[in-house]
Order: C-alpha cells, then sequence, then structure tokens
C-alpha cells in the first residue's frame, strides 16, 4: 500500500498510483503556468497560495474518477485545473471575508497586500479558469456556470442566514451543499466526462462528490474547533470570532432548545458573545472542544461520508472504485 498525493490516499494497484502521480503532476505544472502573468506582482499574488501547497482533493478526484474511462484523454488534467483555479479563487474572496491572517500556513493574501488586492487576484484565477474551460466544450462551461452560481447562492444563504421557521441546520446542510459540494461534484463530473465515461456513471460520481463534499466541510467544521493551528494551516476557531455558526454550534443550539441545561446556555451565549477579544475566544474554543456538540458534528462527518460511500454502489468493482471508498474513510479521519 502506498500514499498518493499531499490528502493521504493510499492504493494498493501500481499502474493506478502512477496514473494519479502523474496526473496530479502535470495539475501542479498547470496551475503554475495558468497564474502566470506579464505583471510580477500579479503572479506573486496569484501564484501565493498555489505555492503554499494544500491538499489538491478536488485534482484527487478528477483523476480517480478519469478511471472509469481513458484517464489519459486531453480534456482530464485541464478539467481538474480549472476546478482547483476556481476553488482557490475563493479562497482569497473568503479570506476577505472572514477577515483571516492565516491560510495554509502561511499569511493570507488579504493580511499580506490588503483587501483589494485579494479580492482582484481571485478574479484573476476565476478568469484564467474560464480561459481554459472554453477549451473544453459548451458542456463543460455550462457545468461548470451552475455550479458557480450555486457555490455564491451558499455563500449568500450563509450571510443571510435561514428564514423565519427554517430549521437552521436544514439551512445549514443547503448552505454546504452550495459551497463545497458543487464544486467536488463537479470533480467527480469532469473526471468521468473528460475521460468519456457511461453517463450513467458520470452521474453516480457527481452524486458522491456532491455528498463527499458535505462530508468535506463537515470536517472542516470539526477541525475548525478541536485542532491547532499547526494541523489545519488556519487560525482555529476562525468560523467563531466571526460569527458563523457551523455544524458544532448548531448542534449546541440545538440541543439548548432540546433540553435546556444551564450550562449548555451558558456556553451558547458565551458563543453569540463578542469574540474578537483572545481570552474569551480561547474559552469559547476551549469549552466546545469538551462539549458533545463536537462529537455530534463528527457523528454528521461520518453520515454524510457514509452517504458518499453508498453512492458508489452501482459502480464495478476495480481499483478505482476502492481508492474512492477510502477517500471517504480518509475524510471522515480528518474529523477525528
Amino acid at each position: 500500500m502506498t500514499v498518493v498525493g499531499p490528502f493521504g490516499l493510499s492504493v494498493r494497484d501500481q499502474a493506478l498510483e502512477a496514473d494519479v502521480q502523474a496526473g496530479l503532476a502535470a495539475v501542479e505544472a498547470g496551475l503554475l503556468e495558468a497564474t502566470k502573468s506579464e505583471v510580477p506582482f500579479i503572479t506573486e499574488a496569484a501564484q501565493h497560495l498555489v505555492r503554499a501547497g494544500g491538499k489538491r482533493f478536488r485534482p484527487l478526484l478528477v483523476m480517480l474518477a478519469a478511471q472509469f474511462g481513458d484517464p489519459y484523454a486531453p480534456g482530464v488534467v485541464p478539467s481538474a485545473v480549472v476546478v482547483e483555479l476556481t476553488h482557490l479563487a475563493t479562497l482569497y474572496h473568503d479570506d476577505v471575508m472572514d477577515e483571516a491572517d492565516v491560510r495554509r500556513g502561511v499569511s493570507s493574501a488579504n493580511a499580506r497586500w490588503g483587501n483589494s488586492v485579494a479580492v482582484l487576484t481571485g478574479d484573476f484565477l476565476f478568469a484564467r479558469a474560464s480561459h481554459i474551460l472554453a477549451d473544453l466544450g459548451p458542456e463543460a462551461v455550462r457545468v461548470q456556470a451552475e455550479a458557480f452560481e450555486r457555490l455564491v447562492t451558499g455563500q449568500i444563504l450563509e450571510t443571510a442566514g435561514p428564514r423565519d421557521g427554517r430549521d437552521p441546520i436544514d439551512h445549514y446542510m443547503d448552505v454546504l451543499g452550495g459551497k463545497t459540494g458543487s464544486l467536488i461534484a463537479v470533480a467527480g463530473r469532469f473526471g468521468a466526462m473528460m475521460s468519456g465515461a457511461d453517463e450513467t456513471v458520470v452521474d453516480v460520481l457527481t452524486q458522491y462528490g456532491e455528498r463527499l463534499g458535505v462530508a468535506f466541510q463537515l470536517a472542516d467544521d470539526v477541525l475548525d474547533i478541536a485542532s491547532e493551528s499547526r494541523e489545519s494551516g488556519k487560525t482555529p476557531g476562525t468560523d467563531l470570532r466571526e460569527g458563523i455558526a457551523t455544524m458544532p454550534v448548531l448542534r449546541l443550539r440545538e440541543r439548548v432548545e432540546r433540553l435546556g441545561l444551564a450550562e449548555d446556555i451558558a456556553l451558547s451565549e458565551l458563543l453569540d458573545s463578542d469574540l474578537t477579544d483572545d481570552a474569551r475566544h480561547a474559552e469559547a474554543l476551549d469549552r466546545l472542544r469538551e462539549h458533545p456538540a463536537l462529537e455530534q458534528a463528527r457523528r454528521d462527518t461520518v453520515r454524510y461520508a457514509e452517504d458518499a460511500r453508498a453512492a458508489l454502489a452501482p459502480l464495478p468493482e476495480c481499483d478505482a472504485k476502492a481508492a474512492l471508498v477510502e477517500l471517504c474513510d480518509a475524510v471522515v479521519h480528518r474529523a477525528g
């Protein structure tokens, strides 16, 4: 058993390993090429997060999905570059919205160069992704456009909050489906589609990607609370500080509504207070790390990862399918 890629997926088949490694290397070269500009400063800013590394989770999924057709088809690697460029662009914008200082273990672009440069760099990456996408055909453009609309809608829904009478957890799952699930679904779709896989396989891998994407984000929610910065590459409790209610907080509030325990109410009130104060923020993190709500959020992660695994059932048994199953396990492992 060997390890493939920064995400740490292990595969048992040497030919599959070679294909995936070669594909990821080509994607990395494609990312560096796509982020070059005649203006050196733009190149520096655009390559800031590329060079910081990352899990390359989405390109990995493209490479594995392509195994169900021709993994060497000419559109596979460019489509993976498109998906990762789009993801990187959203990170630049997210860090501005969150006022984040750290991303992938380095200073965020907004902390280093200011919000305007970070936003414009994200726009530059979107433009470069669109340029590559244009060569992949109108169907690829349509798929990406629909996913991008869902991604933005998810972000707006998160900002607006649930409408009156809507269950906050149901609302949050809609947010995750848009913000994270949509683009990871595209990774599965592009890999299968560009490789010429059967339409049934394309649909299966799209559904798988959507469900895995939600599990992936739920794991991130847990990591934001449970991990240290050296593990996650960003400042723990960023969402807490910004007043963004992720799954652990929503599970706490649900518990308050259901049980009304004094200690739960006290913690909920602390989380609703001004957490820009470092001492109060540290206390909130410590208490939430010990609370059953965090374990419930872990169970939510497991449930959605199992849903992703179940989506793979129609696919033929092969090494690529086994790797996709293991990817579900890897997402769960991230959440502890």
